[in-house]
């Protein structure tokens, strides 16, 4: 059951209805776009990933990736399809064009990351991390580099990695020890050791492009003190292709809980020749641009994991047949059991929630690198900044929900690995860690998102949830669903007011997970709010738009009541987390 289709009417109506694709497409930037060629790329992506890219999940989850005499080895698999994913450019839908990319909105990006990371995960990762460091590059490299490197990754040629991690630098970065060393020749030698660097090594390609952050001699101590610098695995030789090897090497890969096909590598940089990016000192500043586009796509790992989770959980419910539901006179299909049925109910509801905030937050992406006025791209620099956190942080939790819910879906067969429930479940659990965890995103959120711009950013967002309940409650299909939402929006801008109100930090980051959960909570049913309203108009007389209408209905009535249930833990501040002592966690003597 290794089946994947990509839902491609449901991501177009969230790309119409959610991130307003026709407001993009008309920025001078996008003027080779129309509604038409989107849909036809969705269209082709959708086969390709469905066809080719998405057998290759069982496989790389059963052989996984191996290291073998210094090298990784990938399943052999693995290696055609590359070559086809490649060949076929799905990876250049959003580069620049100057390089060799399409220059496709990021807004048409999310729904082709989507599929492919739907499709694969681990095999995913690989793709997913050059993205990130073409973006470090287009905003932080210089043109040198740019020419040398850009071009190649945009295509995937070669793979960029994120190297941060050190053994006793994980979330504290600015514990890193790995030096830089100036050279003569304006180049730096780069000594440490590196762990945890998804995609490190592989032998898909014939080069990779590490971004690692390092100290330069007498650099300041803390995150002040770190630099930037590339380096590749292979040093380049007069024409820009790889030539000689550089002093990178693997010294082990992880043994994961899930994401077998995805090398998880130790890397040590034994005077290694690296390109200082930017300025002294300024690595971290630089890295936060990978870094948040990490984050938004890791947001969408979630979305991704979840929705093969549910079309899994799906396709064996119907198929499943056990006991009779009430008024059967035949053996019923599980689908059929009203338990079965809310837990299904509940994997769609929240995956078309995820779908939303992640293409809503890589819109704003599109907005505030291309808006056409300062105000515009000012506005969607803060949307995107207030969202991002939460699409991290509440779409991975979700997506681990959804697939352990879909192991259920399956009961005891979905204990046994053969039925491939079990992988999307070990698959998911790493991407609340991945990109900072999910607790640093909520601290991240309450302390310094909520409170930029005095809190304007936050209340507009809330004031746009509010207008909209407004709407819906005088609508009478959908008034039900407007008084919840409209509901839960007060109880969140209270939690919202409270945590701001405080000069307390430890008060403030006591409630942080909690807060993040109700507004990822509250957005989820905004944005099926939203799809209802669009859809009610065809609702009688189109099932599929019907069904747009039940599930905001359904979110209403089954999930949003978590807003309310977890404002006093947001807002009650540290004193029960302290009460008792450290002695007395851990043991019941």
């Amino acid at each position: 059951m290794s089946d994947y289709t990509p839902p491609v009417r449901d991501m177009m109506f969230v790309l119409d209805t959610i991130a307003d694709i026709d407001s993009i497409t008309s920025l001078p930037a996008f003027d080779h776009v129309d509604a038409e060629i989107i849909e036809g790329v969705l269209d082709e992506a959708g086969r390709f990933f469905g066809e080719v890219f998405a057998p290759t999940n069982p496989i790389g989850d059963t052989k996984g990736s191996v290291f073998a005499d210094g090298n990784v080895v990938t399943p052999d698999e693995f290696k055609p399809v590359w070559a086809k994913l490649v060949e076929s450019g799905w990876t250049a839908v959003t580069g620049s064009q100057e390089f060799g990319g399409h220059g496709f909105p990021k807004a048409i990006g999310a729904p082709v990351s989507e599929m492919m990371t739907t499709a694969n995960l681990a095999f995913s990762l690989a793709p997913m991390l050059t993205g990130s460091a073409i973006s470090l590059l287009e905003h932080h490299g210089s043109d040198e580099l740019r020419d040398l490197f850009l071009a190649n990754l945009i295509s995937c040629r070669w793979t960029g990695t994120m190297v941060l991690t050190e053994p006793e630098a994980g979330s504290d970065v600015g514990a890193l020890r790995t030096k830089a060393e100036a050279n003569d020749d304006g180049t730096w030698r780069i000594s440490g050791t590196k762990i945890f660097i998804t995609w490190g090594d592989h032998d898909l390609t014939d080069n990779i492009i590490h971004l690692v952050l390092a100290r330069t001699p007498g650099a300041p101590s803390g995150t002040k003190g770190i630099s930037l610098f590339l380096v590749p695995k292979f040093l380049l030789d007069a024409d820009g292709s790889s030539g000689e090897r550089n002093a990178v090497e693997t010294v082990s890969i992880e043994h994961k809980l899930g994401i077998h096909a995805s090398p998880t590598c130790v890397l040590s940089f034994n005077g290694a020749k690296g390109y200082l990016i930017g300025e002294e000192n300024q690595g971290m500043r630089y890295m936060f641009t990978m870094m948040n586009q990490a984050r938004l796509e890791v947001g969408l790992e979630g979305l991704a994991v979840a929705e093969r989770a549910y079309q899994h959980a799906a396709a064996y419910a119907k198929n499943r047949t056990q006991g009779r539901a009430p008024g059967a006179t035949q053996p019923s299909a599980i689908i059929d059991h009203a338990d079965v049925r809310r837990m299904l109910m509940t994997m769609k509801a929240y995956t078309e929630a995820m779908r939303s905030l992640v293409y809503d937050a890589t819109a704003s992406e599109d907005r505030q690198r291309h808006g056409v006025s300062k105000d515009d791209r000012l506005a969607a620099s803060d949307r995107i900044a207030l969202l991002t956190p939460v699409t991290k942080a509440w779409c991975t939790d979700r997506g681990v929900d959804v697939a352990s819910i879909g192991v259920q879906v399956h009961g005891g067969m979905g204990f046994i690995e053969e039925t491939g429930a079990a992988q999307f479940y070990r698959d998911a659990r790493i991407t609340p860690i991945y990109e900072g965890t999910n607790g640093i995103q909520a601290i991240d959120l309450v302390l310094r998102k909520l409170p930029m711009n005095d809190g304007a950013v936050i209340n507009a967002y809330l004031s746009e949830i509010e207008v909209l309940a407004d709407e819906l409650r005088s609508e009478p299909a959908l008034s039900e669903v407007g008084t919840k939402l409209g509901e839960a929006a007060v109880v969140v801008r209270t939690a919202t007011d409270t945590l701001n109100g405080s000069d307390s930090v430890s008060f403030r980051m006591a409630g942080a997970t909690p807060y993040l959960e109700m507004l990822g909570s509250l957005c989820g049913g905004y944005y099926l709010a939203r799809q209802a309203l669009r859809a009610l108009p065809k609702a009688d007389i189109e099932p599929w738009m019907a069904a747009k209408v039940a599930t905001a209905k359904f979110y209403m009535t089954n999930l949003l009541g978590n807003v309310h249930g977890l404002a006093s833990a947001a807002t009650s501040g540290n004193e029960l987390l302290f009460a008792i002592g450290d002695d007395l966690i851990g043991t019941s003597a």
